[in-house]
């Protein structure tokens, strides 16, 4: 299982590298950038656990290279069913996607229909073969469970979300332990919200290096956001305004729902750090520019691997 997880984070990086290789076509550039995603805090942590949040990512990406590919849309669809099998909400993503850099209605329509169609029997068989699965997508009591991962939509967790979203989850801040009576080891946290005040606590950046890493990355992001609006009609930007979107559905989804949106970090860290990389286009070729990417990197890996270090530690502790 750890290998399996570790296998979906590397095949984040290298459809990372092959997408900015083939939209931008620089390989030591699209290298960079690919070992950005996979040094961020969301991949590196969910590479590393076991848990299922990589495979979002992992899915995700593989429909972009296929759109990227121009494949045909049979395997667009069978992509779209796999992502659709893991949560409706990545299925959504894809449509974003597909709706931007397809320019075609009928396509849209057919993909559309086709997917929702198959999804009902293949729930059907799943739930054959695992009586005891997930209940069925379409009955909507199958979502009463979820209530619990609702809540308010207050100015603070607004603020939090961008925080988590554009920040921690590239730079790893130092993160917030509690416990559980039902786990018999500290929880580590990101995120924690009071229902009864509409507090949040959220994790802080406490040393002077992971300040400094992230205030370097916020001067990347502006430096990003400049270059796209200066080229704005100047190149192809579907894919720029497909990931656009995307960080808006997520923001708009998790703004009600989630204990720890930390824990959704791979449904949109790969989409900040491929809008960054189409939007640096014009300094891609530049050396100076590329030496600044490998010393952010190595700060970067530095004080990530922290963070798992930390995990472990902590975990460690309550070893017999």
């Amino acid at each position: 299982a750890f290998i399996l997880v570790a296998l979906a984070g590397a095949l984040c990086v290298f459809l990372a590298w092959y997408f900015v290789k083939h939209t931008v076509g620089n390989s030591l550039y699209a290298l960079l950038i690919a070992s950005i995603l996979g040094a961020s805090a969301g991949h590196l942590v969910f590479s590393s656990l076991l848990e299922t949040y990589i495979f979002l990512a992992a899915t995700m990406m593989v429909f972009l290279v296929l759109l990227l590919k121009d494949s045909h849309l049979f395997t667009l669809i069978l992509a779209g069913l796999v992502l659709f099998g893991i949560t409706i909400s990545n299925f959504a993503q894809t449509v974003i996607v597909f709706i931007l850099v397809k320019r075609n209605i009928k396509q849209w329509i057919k993909y559309g229909l086709i997917v929702a169609v198959l999804t009902i029997p293949l729930t059907l068989f799943n739930n054959f073969i695992y009586p005891n699965s997930q209940p069925y997508f379409f009955i909507p009591s199958s979502y009463d469970t979820e209530r619990v991962s609702i809540f308010k939509l207050t100015v603070a967790r607004g603020a939090a979300l961008v925080r988590i979203m554009f920040l921690h989850s590239i730079v790893a801040p130092y993160p917030i332990f509690t416990t559980d009576e039902k786990i018999p080891f500290l929880l580590v946290r990101d995120f924690i919200p009071d229902r009864r005040t509409n507090r949040i606590q959220l994790s802080e950046y406490e040393s002077g290096f992971d300040t400094a890493l992230a205030f370097i990355w916020l001067a990347l992001v502006l430096t990003g956001g400049i270059l796209f609006l200066k080229n704005l009609g100047k190149a192809d930007n579907r894919f720029s305004f497909a990931f656009i979107l995307i960080l808006l559905f997520n923001f708009m989804l998790h703004l009600r729902y989630g204990k720890d949106p930390f824990l959704y970090a791979t449904n949109w860290t790969y989409a900040i750090i491929l809008f960054l990389a189409l939007a640096w286009k014009e300094l891609a070729d530049k050396k100076w520019f590329q030496i600044s990417l490998l010393v952010f990197l190595a700060m970067l890996l530095a004080n990530n691997s922290r963070l798992i270090f930390t995990m472990l530690s902590s975990s460690a502790l309550h070893i017999k």
